[in-house]
């Protein structure tokens, strides 16, 4: 018979259907509250900013890239980068124009803070960018460009080489509204401006104070982009996010500095010596290698004279042949003298910053001469002694004649008695010389003074 059920437990399953249904609507409602919060937030303007305060190479190039990716997801209405740089490699920057120029979102390139410069290849970013603006005290320009691979080339190649970088600038700087006659002078006469000069010539748009003043400046500015479309920027009090660089261009961006590559080349050899001098030990050959592998990728990235590597091969040469055959030092001093003008000559650097420090380069190559040539005559001296094990060690030591030599006879050498035979008469207690042996039979002669 089934129990019927009271009012009293009825009433308390409408009590409980009632909270969870008020618990839900009050959910809902919180929701839509945070909802609408986060809808009135977003219509805040997003502006992601790169901060470029290096040399323009390939790791700032894939910075770069990166950054307007980003943005693009995002949905940031603009890239803002900060620019500080004294110059880079020329195929670097065009790449990283055609980034500018074909770029969804509008970039705006800020020479920034003051005392920053936008030198040689940072001149030519400057330009490509839809807004290009300059802090108070700040310069632009000497964007000349200068020959990676080193030497000076004739008058027809020079004029070749400036005529395809001035057309190369001409072909933005025109679009962009600008002024093409000011910025060729930056290539032609490595002309530099400031940023009053460079506004007052129509290199950029605006000098600002700050990223937010340039913000402001820019609110309901319409620009043209790239490939002709008009777009009206909207970026007063807009919210900068900062785009991080990851680990790999950490990485990358320290490897590619010339002084640590080349720090780690000469640390990795030496480590991969002491491996093949004292095989079994391990950790020094795999730290060795991996320190050789990074350095010869980081250079990888820079351009290299072959004519350095070649010097580099040479000086190697020089240290082995003066520990092996000796030179009095001469052979020596030449290693050192071609591994510093190899180490000064790898990297065709168009900008001071992309070299090796002179200081480094001369203190390397003495510490690694001299560390080669002392380690390479330890191992040349202890084959040599391997060679010389018992009777053999005993030649050119000296002896004393136990009794006379007529011409045999014992003599006591290094603690031990041995049979010794001499090419001339010896008197007892004489002194001589161990010359040779005869299986176990020493020969010996007078000890001369």
């Amino acid at each position: 018979m089934v129990k019927p059920v009271s009012a009293r437990t009825i009433q308390a399953i409408w009590i409980f259907a009632f909270s969870c249904a008020l618990a839900f609507m009050l959910a809902v409602s919180v929701n839509g509250w945070t909802a609408a919060a986060q809808t009135s937030g977003s219509a805040q303007a997003l502006v992601d900013k790169l901060v470029l305060a290096d040399t323009i190479q390939p790791v700032t190039a894939g910075e770069l890239d990166r950054a307007l990716a980003q943005a693009n997801a995002d949905g940031a209405q603009a890239l803002l980068i900060e620019l500080d740089t004294p110059g880079g490699l020329l195929d670097s920057t065009r790449g990283m124009a055609r980034a500018i120029a074909s770029s969804r979102v509008p970039v705006i390139v800020f020479v920034s803070p003051a005392a920053a410069r936008a030198g040689s290849a940072g001149f030519f970013l400057l330009e490509a960018a839809d807004v290009a603006a300059m802090a108070p005290g700040t310069n632009a320009g000497a964007a000349h460009p200068v020959l990676e691979l080193g030497g000076q080339p004739d008058a027809t190649m020079n004029q070749k080489i400036e005529n395809d970088t001035e057309a190369f600038l001409r072909s933005y700087v025109t679009l962009r509204g600008r002024n093409p006659e000011a910025a060729e002078a930056a290539v032609h006469t490595s002309h530099s401006y400031t940023a009053e000069e460079a506004l007052n010539q129509h290199l950029i748009d605006f000098v600002a104070n700050s990223d937010s003043a340039l913000l402001n400046d820019l609110e309901g500015r319409t620009i043209t982009r790239f490939d002709g479309t008009k777009q009206v920027l909207h970026l007063a009090g807009a919210r900068v996010a900062p785009v991080k660089s990851s680990l790999r261009e950490d990485l990358l961006d320290w490897l590619v500095n010339p002084n640590v590559a080349l720090l780690m080349l000469v640390g990795g050899a030496l480590l991969i010596y002491l491996e093949f001098n004292t095989p079994g030990t391990i950790v020094p050959g795999a730290l060795g290698t991996l320190m050789v592998v990074l350095a010869i990728f980081g250079l990888n990235l820079l351009p290299i004279r072959y004519t350095a590597v070649v010097l580099l091969i040479a000086a190697l040469g020089l240290l082995v042949l003066e520990a092996k055959v000796g030179g009095h030092g001469a052979l020596a001093v030449a290693g050192i003298a071609c591994l510093t003008f190899g180490m000064l000559t790898l990297v065709a650097a168009p900008v001071p910053e992309l070299g090796v420090n002179p200081l480094i380069a001369i203190a390397v190559s003495v510490a690694f001469g001299g560390i080669t040539v002392l380690l390479l005559r330890l191992a040349i001296r202890a084959r040599r002694m391997k060679s010389r094990l018992g009777v053999d060690a005993l030649v050119g030591h000296v002896a004393q004649a136990l009794e006379a030599l007529t011409p045999e006879g014992h003599v006591q050498v290094e603690g031990e008695i041995w049979r010794a035979l001499s090419t001339e008469p010896i008197a007892a207690g004489a002194t001589v010389r161990v010359v040779g042996h005869s299986e176990y039979l020493l020969r010996v002669e007078p000890q001369r003074q």
